[in-house]
């Protein structure tokens, strides 16, 4: 039932409705697996899918999605991730973690089993669990129709005794010479000696001999963990215009942000990759100033991207990549006014982003130079709040200066010498100068050839207004104080 779970995951609109995963080419095309609506008709895995529509015309057929089968196979580990870093991935919706250790959480197994199938149905995955001393026993447990299912430690043995021994998965060979003795149960080959299935079978003999005792042949091989998160899927057919493939996109964002909430992790790099019709894949990549699990930020992010550079030909699938990093904290306070979010200024710094272009958002940052106008943007990364709060240290007050970005030319009229009036055409900075200051002579690059040389002025106009002007060849106003 994994493939049915992993695409249902994606199209959760088709939960109720009868529908069947197919898998081969032209007239191999067979049932993998099918919703509970479609299998009360009577279609199941096996037949054919032109057998199936004979008998319920209306089924919906999907194709096998290996992009959903792994990326549902990802978010089951992770769901057993938050429980033990030791998992095994042996794929195909099947995963091992080592609960020793978790007993001082939880009142019994049974509630560590249930609490692990909630979690997993918490990402769209509807899970059965099985608890045992053996993996065997384990994967066994987990198949039973009533989960969760705990098998006490050392009765590994007694509890799969008297099942068929199709639940050992033997190899098809194995499985005959099997069949050929007469054997139909777990135990009536755990009751042989374990010498004469080996000399018969081989080394799989042995294994299948052992783990019918409930003995695990090989131990739980952990799995590194993964330095990102995917999603996608391939689509029904090839999507043209915009809002259809955000619509879609935007559920898989949904999804990629609650399995990085379950780790802990935000997303700091977005990274988009498209299969086109009919052959083909344009891909792009989407720095976040910030990181962050805000689904509606990272759509419109990606709404912009494609907006401007659109990919060219129907899409046929895709696949979106989440680099995780930690969300930024803040010091929560007894006393003071509750600090800003983290999460909601990473996503207001995102939104400024999405609105003003890239490189016009982060912090103002000094540069080398003698001149006013050098600066640099730099990453939003503003220093941790102070442990307590510091008395603020007694200052003059101080004229804070508005400056003109770019600057606004003007003309000056010389008087002796001296800046009599000032006049800007076409705007408000006019009027005659009432005190003139200056000049301060700037240089900057004296060692060049023709290094960079002003004269500033600070004026007072009679209608009150300071302004700061500078001369480079022609008049220029780059300020006014406030």
């Amino acid at each position: 039932m994994f493939p049915l779970a992993a695409r249902l995951r994606s199209e959760p609109d088709l939960r109720d409705s009868a529908l069947a995963i197919v898998e081969g080419n032209g007239n191999n095309v067979h049932i993998v697996a099918a919703t509970r609506r479609a299998r009360k008709t009577g279609i199941g895995p096996g037949l054919s899918l032109v057998q199936a529509r004979s008998i319920l015309p209306k089924l919906i057929a999907r194709a096998r999605d290996a992009e959903c089968e792994r990326t549902a196979q990802e978010a089951l580990l992770e769901v057993a991730e938050t429980f033990s870093p030791r998992i095994e991935d042996t794929g195909n919706g099947v995963a091992f973690f080592d609960i020793e250790g978790l007993e001082r959480h939880y009142a019994n197994e049974r509630e560590l089993a249930l609490n692990a199938i909630r979690i997993a149905e918490s990402v769209a995955l509807p899970a059965r669990c099985g608890i045992a001393a053996s993996k065997l026993a384990a994967r066994v447990a987990a198949e039973l129709p009533q989960s969760p299912t705990v098998v006490d430690a050392g009765e590994e043995a007694h509890f799969l005794a008297p099942l068929p021994l199709t639940r050992l998965a033997p190899e098809i060979d194995a499985a005959l010479a099997l069949q050929r003795w007469g054997l139909s149960s777990i135990g009536e080959l755990a009751g042989l000696p374990e010498s004469d299935v080996a000399s018969r079978l081989g080394e799989i003999g042995r294994e299948l001999h052992r783990a019918a005792r409930g003995l695990d042949p090989r131990p739980l091989i952990p799995r590194a963990l993964p330095p990102e998160f995917r999603e996608g899927m391939d689509l029904e057919w090839p999507l043209v215009a915009l809002e259809p493939f955000l619509f879609v996109a935007s559920a898989a964002l949904d999804r990629l942000a609650k399995r990085m909430e379950m780790q802990g992790f935000a997303c700091r790099r977005i990274e988009l990759t498209m299969k086109l019709e009919p052959d083909g894949f344009h891909s792009r990549a989407i720095e976040l100033p910030a990181p962050t699990r805000d689904v509606k930020t990272m759509l419109t992010l990606l709404r912009l991207d494609l907006e401007k550079t659109q990919p060219g030909a129907p899409v046929a699938g895709f696949s979106i990549v989440a680099h995780p990093d930690r969300p930024r904290r803040a010091q929560l306070s007894l006393f003071g006014p509750a600090a800003v979010s983290p999460e909601k200024l990473a996503a207001a710094i995102a939104r400024l982003v999405s609105l003003l272009g890239e490189g016009q958002v982060g912090m103002p940052m000094s540069v080398d130079g003698h001149l006013p106008e050098r600066y640099a943007i730099g990453n939003y990364a503003p220093p941790p709040p102070p442990d307590m709060k510091l008395a603020p240290k007694p200052s003059r007050s101080f004229l804070a200066a508005r400056v003109f970005r770019p600057p606004i030319p003007i003309e000056v009229i010389l008087r002796d010498d001296k800046i009599a009036s000032i006049r800007n055409d076409g705007g408000d900075i006019n009027g005659a100068v009432q005190i003139a200051s200056g000049p301060w002579a700037v240089e900057e690059g004296w060692w060049r050839d023709r290094p960079n040389v002003r004269e500033y002025w600070d004026v007072s106009l009679t209608n009150g207004n300071i302004y700061r002007v500078y001369r480079d060849g022609e008049w220029f106003v780059d300020a006014r104080y406030d």
